[in-house]
């Protein structure tokens, strides 16, 4: 009688110890997003992004992190806090090489590419009663550049060393994202920002709306200065309310990356999921309108994930760029 209570208490017992060994095995079903500030462009498109493999990625379970973009995002893959994120180009190939000055203490060799998608377009606004026409007007004024290391801050340092400026010239950087830069700008305590984000951005849509605005030239002259991954870009007339004539600036491409740690077939299916799902990103906000299959590995500087590149053999997408 003991001897049969005692084995169907062994028996339970390894089968709670079986039940708890087969959880690691499931962890992987959490797709976790990493983002950026909440009124950027990549988090609704990091909403919109998990809404589709809600639907589309059998057995997974996507939740959404707001960080501070780029540089974060690259870190915490690294260290496995993260299946799919964000970044600008720049920043993905200082990750990559390990560069200190932009934040990295290592090289972030875990790092793995899935696509690029977008151009973030280097926008620089002014408030109109600021007399900041130029970027040689922005000497003396007070400009909010990005959180600290962030890609957008990357970008400011390199358009402002193009243009033959630095952070000393300026009466006053402040560190802020974006919604918080563009409070301040409303408020008279801030002269302009400088927002690297895909077009319509709603901090600058939001600004525009409250004060008149100058969206500030970057010349093709600056963007050649400041050369790859750098490409000349022009902001059209009317993407922001006041802004009549359309306006040259630069752009760096975006990509979404994953790290080694994830499966091969748990990338496919995002990969798969997000280019069947297009219309739904371009609704969630207009900058996905310029993701397209063709230039999927345009310009990637990591290596792409497996299961990426399973997908992208799949429909015959090869790299192109370096």
């Amino acid at each position: 009688m003991h001897r049969t209570i005692m084995r169907r208490l062994i028996g339970a017992a390894a089968a709670v110890a079986l039940a708890g060994a087969s959880i690691p095995a499931q962890a992987q079903d959490f797709i976790n997003v990493l983002t950026g500030g909440t009124s950027g462009v990549y988090y609704p498109l990091g909403v919109a992004l998990s809404k589709v493999f809600t639907d589309k990625v059998q057995g997974s379970r996507p939740s959404v992190q707001a960080t501070k973009a780029s540089v974060e995002n690259l870190t915490l893959l690294q260290q496995g806090k993260g299946e799919i994120g964000f970044t600008l180009g720049d920043s993905l190939a200082m990750g990559w090489a390990g560069d200190e000055e932009a934040g990295f203490r290592s090289k972030l060799d875990k790092l793995r590419g899935i696509t690029a998608i977008y151009p973030n377009y280097i926008q620089i606004v002014a408030t109109q009663e600021s007399g900041i026409k130029s970027l040689a007007d922005l000497k003396g004024k007070r400009l909010s550049v990005g959180a600290p290391k962030s890609g957008t801050e990357l970008n400011a340092r390199a358009i402002l060393q193009g243009a033959g400026l630095s952070y000393k010239d300026l009466g006053k950087v402040e560190y802020l994202p974006f919604g918080e830069s563009v409070e301040l700008m409303k408020n008279r305590q801030l002269d302009a920002t400088l927002q690297s984000a895909g077009l319509g951005v709603s901090s600058i849509r939001d600004l525009a709306t409250s004060v008149p605005i100058v969206v500030v030239e970057i010349p093709a002259a600056v963007v050649e200065k400041v050369g790859t991954p750098y490409i000349k870009a022009t902001i059209p007339a009317n993407t922001y309310g006041g802004q009549t004539a359309p306006v040259e600036t630069a752009a760096v491409v975006n990509y979404l990356v994953t790290h080694s740690g994830v499966k091969d077939e748990t990338v496919y299916q995002m990969t798969k999921a997000l280019y069947e799902s297009l219309p739904d990103l371009s609704a969630a906000h207009a900058a996905a309108k310029d993701i397209k299959l063709e230039s999927a590995l345009s310009g990637m500087p990591i290596p792409v994930h497996p299961g990426a590149q399973r997908y992208f053999d799949e429909k015959g997408v090869k790299k192109q760029g370096s």
